[in-house]
C-alpha cells in the first residue's frame, strides 16, 4: 500500500499522527459511530476539514464481511475522494477476524483497519463482545494476532474503554497486549462500559495508558471533546498523540474545520465554526441529499436523516411544531420548505458546543454467565455473539 502523502504540518506544538505508513494531520480521527459515520457523513466532515484528518467507517461485523452480506458491502463503499480509507471491524472469533483482515488486504477494500473493543451496548456485551472482550486477555491477544498477521501491509489499530466497570479495569493490560501484538495505534475512551456515555470521561486514564505503552505506539484519547479547545487541552493534559472525536460532531460536521484551525495555530478565529441557521439549514438538506444518493432512494435518505435533526437544530429557536415536521419529512423538498420557515439569521446558540447525543449511564453491564470468573481462560463467545449484519 502506498500511503497518502500528508499535508505539511505547520510549526505548532503538535506533531502529525503516524499510523503505520499513514501520516495524519492534524492528529484528529472521526470516531466510528453506528448509523452515523457512513460515507455521506464522512464526506461532510472531510469537506469541512479540507481533507485533513482520518475518518473511520461505522462498525463492520467480521462475519458479515466474510459472508459478503449485502448491507455490509454497502457500508464499506467509500467515496472516490476518501484517502486513506478506514474500516472499523467488530469480531469475537480470532479466525473470522483474520479472514476479514485478509479479505480487506487482498481485495484492497481499505487502507487501515481499526478493531472495536469498546462498544458498551448490552446486546454486544451480554455475548462477550465489545467492551466485555478485553477482560479475556488471551482471547484479546489471539484476535489481535490474527488481525495483524492477516492484514499484510495495512496498519491495524484498536479502540477500547477503560474496562467493564471500576472493579474490572482492563485498559492497561489490553494496551500492553496490543503493543506486543503489533498494533499501529491504540485509542482509549476514558469511560467504563458501566458508564456508557454518562458522567465525565477520565482523561487521567489516557495519560496512564500513554505512560504504560511503548513510545513508538501512538495513543489516542477519546471522550468529552465537544470543541477544538477540548482537543488541545486533552493532548496537553494527557500527552496523547491524537484525539478521537465522536458525539461532539453530531449535527456539527464543521467542528472539523475548527479543529484544523486550532491545530494549525489559529487560536482566534472561531466564526466559521459557529454558523448562522441559514448555513445549518443548507448543510441539513445536503446531508439528506447525500444519504439519498448513497442509498439510491431520496425518500430513504430523508428518513435516515431524521435522527440528525435534533442535533443540527440544538439550541436554535425552531418551535415544537416545526421540529415535528422536520422529524417527519419524507422528501428533500419538504425538508427544505420546512427549514425555510425557521428564522435564517439566527446566530450560533450559546451552549450549543456542549454535550450532544447520548449522555445517560448504564450502571450495570450485562455479561455472559461466568465471564468474570477467570480473565485468562480461553472462553469463546458463542456464534450468536456476532451478528451477520453490520452498523449496529
Amino acid at each position: 500500500m502506498t500511503a497518502t502523502p500528508a499535508p505539511t504540518a505547520p510549526e505548532t506544538e503538535f506533531a502529525p499522527l503516524d499510523i503505520g505508513p499513514i501520516q495524519v494531520w492534524p492528529p484528529v480521527v472521526l470516531a466510528p459511530m453506528a448509523g452515523i459515520t457512513n460515507a455521506p457523513f464522512r464526506t461532510l466532515c472531510r469537506e469541512q476539514s479540507g481533507g485533513k484528518g482520518l475518518y473511520v467507517s461505522e462498525m463492520i461485523t467480521t462475519r458479515a464481511l466474510v459472508e459478503r452480506n449485502a448491507k455490509t458491502m454497502q457500508l464499506i463503499k467509500f467515496d472516490p475522494s476518501e484517502k486513506p480509507r478506514s474500516i472499523q471491524l467488530y469480531g469475537v472469533d480470532p479466525g473470522t477476524v483474520g479472514k476479514a483482515a485478509r479479505m480487506i488486504a487482498d481485495e484492497g477494500l481499505a487502507d487501515h483497519i481499526d478493531l472495536n473493543f469498546g462498544c458498551p451496548v448490552p446486546k454486544v456485551t451480554r455475548k462477550g463482545g465489545g467492551s466485555a472482550l478485553p477482560y479475556k486477555r488471551n482471547l484479546l491477544r489471539e484476535i489481535l494476532r490474527e488481525a495483524v498477521a492477516n492484514a499484510g501491509d495495512l496498519p491495524v489499530t484498536m479502540k477500547m474503554r477503560k474496562g467493564i466497570d471500576d472493579d474490572h479495569l482492563t485498559y492497561l493490560d489490553a494496551g500492553r497486549i496490543g503493543a506486543e501484538e503489533g498494533v499501529a495505534a491504540i485509542a482509549l475512551h476514558g469511560r467504563t462500559a458501566a458508564q456508557h456515555y454518562g458522567g465525565t470521561a477520565d482523561w487521567s486514564a489516557i495519560a496512564r495508558l500513554r505512560e504504560a505503552v511503548p513510545a513508538h505506539v501512538p495513543v489516542l484519547g477519546n471522550g468529552d471533546i465537544w470543541s477544538a479547545d477540548d482537543a488541545l487541552r486533552m493532548m496537553r493534559e494527557t500527552g496523547c498523540d491524537g484525539v478521537v472525536v465522536g458525539r461532539g460532531c453530531l449535527g456539527r460536521p464543521w467542528l472539523f474545520r475548527d479543529l484544523v484551525s486550532r491545530f494549525e495555530g489559529d487560536l482566534e478565529s472561531t466564526g466559521y465554526a459557529r454558523p448562522t441557521f441559514e448555513y445549518v439549514a443548507r448543510a441539513m438538506v445536503r446531508h439528506a441529499q447525500l444519504l439519498g444518493e448513497w442509498l439510491g432512494d431520496e425518500t430513504r435518505g430523508v428518513i435516515d436523516f431524521r435522527k440528525h435533526v435534533a442535533w443540527y437544530t440544538k439550541g436554535f429557536s425552531v418551535g415544537s411544531e416545526l421540529r415535528v415536521k422536520l422529524a417527519n419529512s419524507s422528501s428533500l423538498t419538504e425538508l427544505a420548505e420546512t427549514l425555510a420557515h425557521v428564522e435564517q439569521t439566527q446566530t450560533w446558540p450559546i451552549g450549543a458546543d456542549g454535550p450532544r447525543g447520548r449522555t445517560s449511564g448504564n450502571g450495570r453491564v450485562v455479561l455472559p454467565e461466568g465471564w468474570l470468573d477467570d480473565p485468562y481462560d480461553c472462553a469463546r463467545p458463542g456464534e450468536d455473539a456476532e451478528s451477520d449484519t453490520s452498523g449496529g
